[in-house]
């Protein structure tokens, strides 16, 4: 198989210093083996990243249908250079997956755009245990990655 290139930054890269800033977190609780481990692989990547532990704020809400109003409450705080949501949504046998995971989706980037805020959109939507299983780690180090870069570049624009 086949991976696509994501271009990644060398963590040396300025883009991905993150330094000065500060960052919050909104995790969603359900599923929460797979959102605890995106939680710490993510805060542990932004530490690597040079942003303070007292820079960091991790809220936790019951599920991803949530997330977005966090979020919300969040910006409104103009404290933040960027937000990172985190949470999982795996496939049932029911029309519910589709809505939980195109309505947070579609919330998550609404209040990015509303308040000009970059967002690191880490909810996992995954057919099984399993695939979420295998991306927490690396999409909890992405999530923060993302959010470090965005915040230099939207302050550099």
């Amino acid at each position: 198989m086949q991976l696509a290139d994501q271009g990644a930054l060398d963590a040396t890269d300025p883009r991905l210093n993150g330094k000065n800033l500060s960052i919050g977190i909104v995790q969603a609780r359900f599923n929460a083996d797979i959102t605890n481990a995106l939680a710490q692989a993510c805060r542990s990547e932004l530490l690597a990243l040079g942003v303070a532990e007292k820079n960091i704020t991790l809220v936790q809400v019951p599920g991803a249908l949530e997330v977005p109003l966090a979020l919300q409450g969040l910006a409104e705080n103009l404290k933040y250079d960027a937000l990172i949501a985190l949470g999982c949504i795996i496939r049932g046998e029911t029309y519910h997956f589709e809505l939980v995971a195109n309505e947070s989706g579609a919330g998550v980037s609404r209040v990015a755009l509303d308040y000009k805020v970059p967002i690191a959109n880490a909810i996992l939507t995954t057919e099984n245990l399993e695939q979420a299983v295998a991306r927490q780690t690396d999409k909890g180090h992405d999530a923060a990655r993302v959010a470090v870069e965005m915040a230099n570049l939207l302050e550099s624009l």
